[in-house]
């Protein structure tokens, strides 16, 4: 057994990082899209991700500064043009989310990259992937910044204002998990299916 007061015996953010990759899943990934002022359209995974309230609707995802304290195009997108829209892929286009996580120089479209059409989002000028079967048109409510150092979050809290889903998968009250499949991000390159699940009641 291992304890660790971090004001004493500090762990590294590499170490942090496979720690709370490891432990904390499987999360759910954000597959997010942004444009910056002159249009340029980019598209990336992030597994730092969750619902952080229902009334108003707003999810939150966390993009880290990179190794040299820079922020993703995704934060600086956000700050030119203040939305989003947070997709939710499905096993059914895993390649080209992973796709869209190369490092790709600013202003290089990940759409194109990975082989995928835009279509228009209700009330955004920011484009959704068209086939994703779910996605959340957002806009920004605010950026929390948690420091300049490497891997640094950006706590980035996006108000949903439209909603984009397959009635394949929502029949106005259940989703079907059997038609979205939806994936969970592990450590590594692993990713998780939902389909072993089990039930508990809740206690009244």
């Amino acid at each position: 057994m291992s304890d660790y007061l971090l004001e004493e015996s500090p762990l590294s953010s590499g170490a942090i990082y496979r720690l709370f990759c490891g432990t904390i899943c499987p999360r759910p990934i954000a597959w997010v899209s942004t444009h910056d002022r002159d249009g340029n359209t980019n598209l990336a995974p992030f597994s730092f991700f969750n619902v952080v309230s229902v009334a108003p609707p707003v999810l939150g995802f966390s993009p880290l500064l990179n190794g040299e304290s820079q922020p993703k195009d995704t934060i600086r997108n956000l700050e030119q043009v203040p939305e989003c829209v947070v997709h939710i892929s499905g096993e059914a286009l895993v390649n080209e989310m992973n796709a869209t996580s190369a490092s790709l120089p600013a202003g290089e479209d990940e759409f194109a990259l990975a082989g995928l059409e835009k279509v228009a989002m209700p009330g955004l000028s920011v484009p959704r992937v068209a086939a994703a079967p779910v996605a959340f048109g957002c806009r920004l409510r605010e950026i929390v910044r948690f420091g300049d150092q490497p891997m640094a979050g950006c706590l980035v809290l996006a108000e949903v204002v439209s909603i984009h889903i397959d009635d394949a998968i929502w029949n106005g009250r259940h989703v079907s998990v059997e038609a979205l499949k939806p994936i969970g991000r592990m450590a590594g390159s692993d990713y998780a299916r939902t389909s072993d699940l089990f039930g508990l009641e809740r206690p009244s």
